[in-house]
């Protein structure tokens, strides 16, 4: 039986879910133990070190760990006001993941509909791929309350009296997703046709990625055939097997149509740094892709 790992920053989301999984009560009709193996729970939390009045963050969520009678992990990283939201994230991730692995364990985070809104709206606004449509769907952290609203956690909230820190930086439209949440936010409708839509994209890019799969494990890396599939089809075969063979990192779509541009063109025993630790040689026939 798993352990879970829940991330609790301290904020309304996280509090109603940790409260939620505590009292096994139900959220907007959402049970979010529902799709979850009943088991043990760790807290944890991560202090990025922006804000000047986080560590009371990290003392309220260790005082709610405590009171419950949960085992909570944390740690404090000093990334400056200044850091983007992609290396809070990022460093956010790589310390839950292993918080995780200490106590094979798996994630739950606390994202709601209203986030599977606002990180499709990012993801357009930067410009995506397809892919950029199928969000929050990382194996292995699981994310109960993708249907439940902002609302009805609030309402959660307000009939349980569930407390929580509000993070100063929230309101802050400097950050691309603070200014869109804003835009959003009497935009119900369209948060949940970004919703459905997802749901979509999620089971296409599956199947996708299993085609993908068993046809890149039955052919080889014919610089002919990756020359004449058409860009799109060949761009998606070359993310499969750069994360197959190239330690995992699937490439941008940019660095993607850089190899395949190389496949067309460059000369035999050519080798190329395609990016982030990526590979590729090239014989007169043949493409090999490994890890740097």
């Amino acid at each position: 039986m798993p352990n879970y790992v829940v991330a609790v920053s301290g904020g309304i989301d996280s509090m109603v879910l940790l409260d939620a999984l505590q009292t096994n009560r139900t959220i907007g009709g959402i049970d979010p133990w529902k799709q979850l193996a009943k088991a043990d729970l760790i807290i944890a939390h991560f202090d990025h070190g922006i804000r000047q009045d986080s560590r009371q963050d990290a003392r309220f969520v260790a005082s709610v760990a405590e009171r419950m009678g949960i085992l909570f992990e944390s740690a404090r990283e000093e990334l400056g006001q200044g850091a983007s939201e992609e290396l809070a994230r990022d460093r956010r991730y790589v310390f839950l993941r292993s918080v995780a692995q200490k106590h094979n364990a798996q994630l739950i985070t606390a994202h709601h509909e209203g986030d599977v809104g606002e990180t499709i709206a990012i993801n357009l606004t930067r410009g995506t791929g397809w892919r950029g449509v199928a969000v929050l769907d990382t194996p292995g952290v699981n994310r109960p309350l993708l249907c439940v609203t902002k609302q009805e956690i609030r309402e959660y909230a307000d009939a349980h009296s569930i407390l929580w820190h509000e993070d100063s930086t929230n309101t802050d439209t400097r950050y691309l997703r603070n200014a869109l949440r804003q835009k959003m936010a009497e935009s119900d409708d369209v948060i949940r046709q970004l919703a459905a839509l997802r749901s979509r994209q999620i089971e296409i890019k599956r199947h996708v990625d299993s085609e993908t799969e068993r046809f890149i494990s039955t052919v080889s890396h014919s610089r002919y055939f990756f020359g004449h599939c058409g860009d799109a089809v060949a761009v998606e075969l070359l993310r499969a097997i750069c994360m197959r063979d190239g330690g995992g990192n699937s490439l941008t779509i940019p660095q993607r149509l850089r190899v395949l541009h190389a496949i067309k063109v460059a000369k035999p025993g050519t080798v190329i740094e395609a990016g982030d630790g990526v590979l590729v040689r090239f014989t007169r026939a043949e493409f090999v892709v490994a890890k740097a």
